[in-house]
């Protein structure tokens, strides 16, 4: 396993490279955000370890740019913030897993371990289709240029048919991952299929009769994301 560990500390990643050389990685390092950053997409790897507080690039942005470039391999995080709002931060920009310092090697190795067992699949941070997009951090909507403002409900509901957005999701589905099926009736999801044309476009959302909902002719979503 190809691992590329992005850290400052020139002690830390040498430790890790032998550390993790005897655990059967192989180990490259790059000691600012820059060079992470160029490594991490030019280079093939199974995983990547990412520090916060990096030189030239800060970690965060590395991995958001990673998955702006469609760059889906998995990253664990490092760093000395252990706020419950800076581990969130890290995983929305499109982490898999953050990890705080100081952290126990073991640990570590079985984190890097899991993360190379899953399968790797796009995992956007910012849901597209054509001109429409949604942020789900921040609950941001736009269709083009223009600011949509929509609710809880709402913006689940998009969120969900982004998604699986290669695929017609049937109201059935809908009512178990989106709405509270307990006593909800199934019309609810047609009345937030209205709310959401009204607001994005009535192309935003097609019908597919006897079928579902899908989203619509703001363009075709890549699979998987």
């Amino acid at each position: 396993m190809r691992v590329l560990v992005v850290d400052d500390e020139v002690g830390l990643t040498r430790a890790l490279r032998r550390g993790l050389a005897a655990e059967g990685f192989t180990v490259d390092v790059a000691h600012d955000g820059e060079t992470g950053l160029a490594m991490a997409t030019d280079g093939e790897y199974d995983v990547l370890v990412v520090d916060v507080m990096l030189p030239r690039r800060h970690g965060y942005d590395v991995v958001t740019t990673l998955r702006e470039r469609e760059v889906w391999t998995p990253v664990l995080m490092l760093s000395a913030k252990d706020g419950e709002h800076d581990v969130a931060d890290g995983l929305d920009v499109g982490a898999d897993d953050y990890l705080t310092k100081p952290f126990s090697f073991v640990v570590l190795v079985a984190r890097l371990r899991a993360l190379v067992r899953r399968p790797v699949a796009p995992r956007p941070a910012v849901l597209r289709a054509g001109d429409l997009t949604l942020d789900p951090a921040t609950r941001e909507v736009t269709r083009g240029d223009r600011a949509v403002e929509l609710t809880v409900r709402e913006t689940a509901l998009l969120e969900y048919l982004l998604r699986h957005g290669d695929r017609v999701v049937g109201k059935l589905e809908l009512l178990d991952h989106v709405f509270d099926t307990g006593g909800e009736d199934p019309n609810v999801v047609e009345v937030y299929v209205g709310y959401l044309r009204r607001k994005l476009g009535k192309d935003a959302v097609t019908t597919v009769r006897g079928a579902g909902y899908r989203i619509g002719a703001v363009a075709a979503v890549a699979p998987g994301a």
